[in-house]
């Protein structure tokens, strides 16, 4: 019996089932060169399928090697080129391995559903064998527990899990030294179960890191070169939330819910953001909006009903042009660290598509700032209208923000009135900063409230026209002015401290009259 794996049945390890079944047949496996080339592009590229294949074409030497003879494992074909191999992804080396069955008369063993129709139409013999089902799960899950966020594993050195809940996070050993050996082991699991769970799937391949999604696990694999040593991270939610379980006052969940299509949910890493807004989609969902997200990779747990994109042809511009075909109410894109990622987030908010932006910020005002330089000043409002400051799994700011021509704060003279965007507390409706060009810089200038001070008794003097009242503490300001307790008007103080007061006018006649009764003039 002769037979000719391809790629897809050496890396989920069926070759050693189909062994099994034939296991009184002498069996002589064909190995294409370009077979070999490609699991070892993929392995230097430090891709995990790519080092799976390998350690399956081991695993078959040492089979043939302990058979006595009834399993032969023979390599034939030329070394492909290197352009073939960056083109295995358009079917050059899938074409050279079935090239080989008809050649040996042999028997194409795949896994791959393609590979198999195009054989059968060029009247090669084939064996399509389904996907392998993994139903055993990776031992990385059992290291978690209903307290765990994360477990943290890396060659030779012990292994750790962060444990408890948003802001209370602890750093906690669960088990001694790990070896190579033991954490490949850990890695083949992983990758083996997401290439054949429904729930999984590899959502990202790069030389040194492959990141796994496995229902509500995200595994980060690295290896060398890209960390000194090969390591795993899995990440899991703790938590689950309800808008309803944040302090939040009604005047902004009816922002939220009726006004807010422009919002940046900000926070440092682990702050809680992505629970913040996985409650803030079922949130949507319950108000009859239709919900999509924009994820790379895809670890938000929302529910099915939400359908959640990734990169489309490597591109999230790619993706925002499918969505505006979609129409969805709201669209979650979740997270924004490249300019690329904000010129998207701006692109789709000026068509009119409701944005939800994640986004890492160490302060409230630093999620506007990354804006800045990456859109026009003008158009920020039009982007974002509400910035939602997450800390400690806890709403700690709420900004909104608008256009305004005026003068910035500081300024003094008229001629300097420019378009300035105000950024404001959401529920004080306090100004905070101010965003305006200065030159040809944007400047974000913060708004320090006047410290409160005492009431202060004026000294006076008069001359024919004028009473004037001297203070010694304001200075080019706006005041109001009382004789004892009784209100008389609002004023301005100049930049010398004085108030000069027409004596004709109804205020200058109140306020001498005041005076010569002894009463005294205050300030405040």
């Amino acid at each position: 019996m002769k037979i000719v794996p391809d790629t897809s049945v050496i890396i989920d390890g069926r070759i050693s089932e189909i062994l099994k079944e034939h296991k009184n047949k002498i069996v002589e496996i064909i190995i294409h060169e370009a077979l070999v080339s490609e699991l070892e592009h993929q392995a230097n590229l430090g891709r995990e399928t790519g080092f799976e294949g390998l350690f399956e074409l081991n695993s078959l030497r040492k089979t043939a090697d302990k058979s006595k003879g009834k399993i032969k494992i023979c390599f034939q074909g030329s070394t492909p080129t290197p352009e073939q191999i960056n083109n295995a992804g358009k079917g050059l080396i899938d074409s050279l391995i079935r090239e080989a069955a008809r050649e040996n008369n042999a028997t194409l063993v795949t896994s791959d559903r393609i590979q198999a129709l195009v054989a059968e139409a060029k009247s090669i013999k084939v064996e399509y064998i389904g996907p392998k089902v993994k139903k055993v799960k990776p031992k990385l899950f059992d290291l978690f527990d209903s307290e765990t966020m994360s477990v943290h594993l890396k060659e030779n050195t012990k292994v750790f899990a962060k444990k408890g809940g948003i802001g209370d996070v602890k750093l906690i050993e669960i088990a001694g030294r790990i070896s190579r050996e033991e954490i490949e082991e850990y890695v083949r699991e992983i990758v083996e179960f997401a290439c054949s769970d429904s729930g999984s799937m590899v959502e990202l391949e790069k030389k040194g890191v492959t990141v796994v999604q496995s229902g509500d696990h995200r595994i980060v694999i690295t290896r060398p070169p890209f960390s000194d040593g090969i390591e795993i991270t899995g990440v899991k939610p703790v938590v689950k939330t309800k808008l309803s379980d944040y302090k939040i006052s009604k005047k902004l969940l009816d922002r939220l819910g009726e006004h807010a299509e422009g919002i940046f949910i900000a926070g440092s890493p682990g702050a809680g953001k992505t629970t913040f807004v996985q409650a803030l989609a079922e949130f949507y969902l319950n108000k009859s909006k239709i919900v999509k997200t924009m994820e790379h990779p895809r670890d938000l747990q929302v529910p099915d009903v939400v359908t959640q994109y990734s990169l489309l042809e490597g591109s999230m511009a790619n993706t925002g042009d499918i969505l505006l075909l979609v129409r969805p109410d709201y669209t979650i894109f979740d997270e924004l660290r490249k300019t690329k990622d904000f010129e998207v987030f701006a692109d789709m908010r000026l068509a009119g598509v409701g944005l939800v932006g994640v986004t890492h910020a160490n302060k409230a005002i630093d999620a506007i700032q990354r804006l800045i330089g990456r859109v026009e000043l003008g158009v920020i409002p039009h982007i974002i209208d509400t910035v939602v400051y997450i800390d400690a799994g806890e709403i700690k700011k709420v900004y909104t923000l608008c256009m305004v021509v005026k003068v910035p704060h500081g300024m003094r003279e008229a001629d300097l009135a420019r378009p300035v965007v105000e950024v404001r507390d959401f529920e004080t409706s306090q100004p905070e900063y101010e965003l305006y060009s200065y030159g040809e810089q944007v400047v974000v200038i913060p708004i320090k409230e006047k410290a409160k001070r005492e009431p202060e008794k004026l000294d006076f003097m008069h001359t024919k026209k004028y009473v004037i009242l001297r203070s010694s503490t304001y200075r080019d300001e706006h005041v109001k002015i009382f004789a004892e307790k009784e209100f008389i008007c609002r004023t301005r103080v100049n930049r010398s401290g004085n108030i000069k007061i027409k004596k004709n006018t109804s205020q200058g006649r109140v306020i001498v009259a005041a005076l010569d009764a002894g009463e005294k003039i205050i300030i405040n």
